[in-house]
């Protein structure tokens, strides 16, 4: 035989240290979560955050409205599609051709 079967009064020792440890453990979790202090409540005043942001509100308006202008200064641009194409394309032909100059 491999091993010798356990005698009942030893099961029940282990069984009684087993339940004597989950005990401990479970009492010392317990005070640990009791005795906690609570965290000291603060006073609430006035928040200086608020002031700041509304005044970085006020500046991205001011700004939106220089956008404004300066968008309405802009020549708009009303090319097709396909004309704007054609220029593109001539500038790169172009730009080659001064290329390929150079280069000989």
């Amino acid at each position: 035989m491999r091993g010798k079967a356990t005698h009942p009064e030893a099961r029940r020792r282990k069984r009684r240290r087993v339940a004597w440890g989950a005990g401990f453990l479970g009492g010392a979790a317990a005070w640990k979560l009791l005795s906690r202090r609570p965290a000291p409540r603060v006073e609430a005043g006035p928040d200086l955050r608020a002031d700041e942001l509304r005044a970085k509100l006020a500046e991205s308006r001011n700004i939106e409205d220089d956008r404004d202008e300066f968008d309405a200064g802009e020549t708009p641009v009303d090319l097709d599609p396909e004309e704007r194409r054609r220029r593109v394309h001539e500038q790169g032909r172009d730009a080659l051709n001064e290329m390929r100059r150079t280069d000989a």
